[in-house]
């Protein structure tokens, strides 16, 4: 089931966006963008890039935790997930990214 981009501004005025799964739950979170039509290029990038194993990285975090990173065909990164307890929990959210972005469509909260 397609999920939904929430393109939103944070408290320090940048433009962010996170995607949630069709359940509502956040799998993946953005960087701040000073300009909203680069947020708007990084969900296009995350619908690009999502469905592609080889563009994301993991990483065990100080924490113990989990973590993965989503990114572009440029190496930068599009959007970051939340914390999981091993790495194939992070394994396995990255298939909820790639079904969530699929045909998502962006609410726009700004």
């Amino acid at each position: 089931m397609a999920g939904k981009f929430e393109l939103y501004k944070d408290n320090a005025g940048e433009f962010r966006f996170r995607l949630k799964a069709g359940n509502g739950e956040v799998v993946g979170s953005s960087e701040g963008y000073k300009a909203k039509a680069s947020a708007e290029n990084g969900i296009e990038s995350v619908m690009k890039n999502a469905s592609d194993d080889g563009r994301y990285e993991f990483k065990e975090g100080k924490n113990g935790k989990w973590y993965f990173n989503l990114k572009a065909s440029n190496g930068q990164v599009i959007l970051s997930s939340q914390g999981y307890a091993d790495e194939g929990g992070a394994k396995a959210g990255t298939g909820a990214v790639a079904r969530a972005a699929d045909g998502a469509k962006t609410d726009d909260q700004t």
